[in-house]
């Protein structure tokens, strides 16, 4: 007995041509080709000499994201809106459709946030990105550590400096920004912590901890913490994966219980 498998709908047809393999190619090379022409469209020369060319093939690449869009939107119905992903590629393009004109000049800037479709298009960025998303809890935890070591460390900065070194530890906030300083390495040795050695001989060791707490243990926390998240996103896809394919198993096993029963009958 043979069974025809299920005629796909209008809506199923549209949804695969558009994910299509060969088609999401081929919309990754125009993200890219859009991304390096709005790189050229910030050069003087390449606007006076190719400009007309360069709007032309940034409008054409522009309708085909909307046809994109669009196709989804009829393949997909409110469903469309279900996928983070793509609600983030509708505002993309909703962003780029509004006239760059008056007041909305400034969102003509805001074209380069095309070039961030490539995260939905390209698998490895996709996972890395999710990995991020799904590691926010943990880090925002792990920022709230990071500011209670910033705030002792700058009341205590402060309360130890501020007499001798008005410019850089006079109050909690110059302390702050002075200690995102250090902690970044921007010339914090030069301009910071040698002129204070020279009053304070022993001030490098309040500056080789708070280094030592604040950039690489607590770099080394962010860092496990989306490991750990990105490994939890891996295998939460895995176990729904297999739970889906579970149930189509049994499904297929209850059709072939019904078909042997009708063969029987």
């Amino acid at each position: 007995m043979n069974i025809e498998p299920k005629p796909l709908s209008w809506r199923q047809k549209i949804e695969a041509a558009v994910m299509h393999r060969k088609v999401q190619s081929f919309l990754i090379v125009l993200i890219i080709v859009n991304a390096v022409l709005m790189g050229l469209d910030t050069s003087v020369y390449m606007q006076e000499h190719f400009g007309a060319a360069m709007e032309a093939a940034d409008d054409i690449i522009l309708s085909i994201f909307v046809l994109e869009i669009v196709a989804l939107l009829l393949a997909r119905g409110f469903g469309f809106f279900k996928d983070g992903w793509a609600v983030f590629d509708f505002i993309v393009i909703g962003i780029a459709l509004v006239p760059a004109s008056g007041s909305f000049a400034v969102l003509r800037a805001l074209r380069v946030l095309r070039v961030l479709r490539l995260a939905t298009k390209v698998p490895s960025l996709h996972k890395v990105i999710a990995g991020l998303l799904a590691a926010i809890p943990g880090l925002g935890s792990v920022g709230a550590v990071m500011g209670l070591i910033f705030y002792v460390s700058g009341v205590l900065a402060t309360n130890l400096f501020a007499k001798d070194f008005p410019e850089t530890f006079g109050t909690l906030g110059l302390s702050l920004y002075t200690l995102f300083q250090v902690m970044t390495g921007d010339g914090w040795s030069d301009s910071v912590a040698r002129p204070i050695m020279e009053v304070f001989p022993y001030a490098w060791i309040f500056f080789v901890i708070f280094i030592l707490i604040s950039t690489f243990v607590i770099l080394n926390l962010f860092i496990a913490v989306i490991v750990d998240a990105s490994n939890d996103e891996e295998e939460g896809k895995a176990r729904a994966e297999r739970d889906a394919l579970r149930e189509r198993l049994d499904q297929v096993l209850i059709e072939v219980r019904e078909i042997k029963q009708r063969l029987k009958d």
